[in-house]
């Protein structure tokens, strides 16, 4: 498979959705992973930041590729 721009485009927005929907499950205790960055446990209310942006950056990709 060649890897046009529409394919990348595809491609990121789908892995931008999984992190969303990552975020998503944090936020509603579904996925109970403890986030740590260097010895620091990164708060939920991060997640809320993070759906925001994985979900603008998954649905600009998305209407990108189209």
């Amino acid at each position: 498979m060649k890897l046009t721009q529409k394919n990348y485009l595809k491609f990121s927005g789908l892995i931008f959705a999984v992190v969303a929907l990552m975020h998503l499950l944090r936020i509603f205790g579904i996925l109970e992973v403890n986030a740590n960055i260097g010895g620091w446990e990164v708060p939920v209310w991060a997640s809320y930041i993070g759906v925001l942006v994985a979900g603008y950056l998954a649905y600009s990709a998305n209407k990108l590729g189209k």
